[in-house]
């Protein structure tokens, strides 16, 4: 990560997961931009809020984040999806984006954040 300290955009539906996830970030010295749980909040919350990655469930309650990641990618920022349905769950326009499968621990999350920092640069 670069000197600066980054943000992040978390959507997770499982609260308890996503607090794991929140506290992951800030032991790697990220900060906390958002954490969304549901589709439609992620979805406005990708448009609107301030972040530098983002880390996005592919299952948000029985529906997928791909409409999130597809605004995240029309703004030019990187993001990573966490599943534990692996990449095989993935549509076909994210095919080239990190994948943490879950469960996952910090130095996995520190590696999909590397991953996610040469893929977009």
């Amino acid at each position: 990560m670069n000197a600066r300290t980054k943000r992040v955009l978390v959507v997770e539906d499982e609260v308890l997961v996503a607090m794991l996830i929140e506290d992951m970030l800030l032991d790697l010295g990220c900060e906390i931009a958002a954490v969304s749980t549901s589709l439609d909040d992620a979805v406005d919350q990708a448009r609107t809020a301030s972040f530098d990655f983002a880390v996005l469930d592919v299952n948000l309650n029985g529906r997928q984040s791909f409409p999130v990641a597809d605004v995240i990618r029309g703004r030019g920022l990187p993001y990573l999806f966490a599943t534990g349905y692996g990449a095989k769950i993935l549509a076909s326009s994210h095919l080239d984006v990190p994948v943490l499968q879950k469960p996952f621990g910090l130095e996995e999350l520190r590696r999909a954040i590397g991953l996610i920092s040469a893929w977009r640069s």
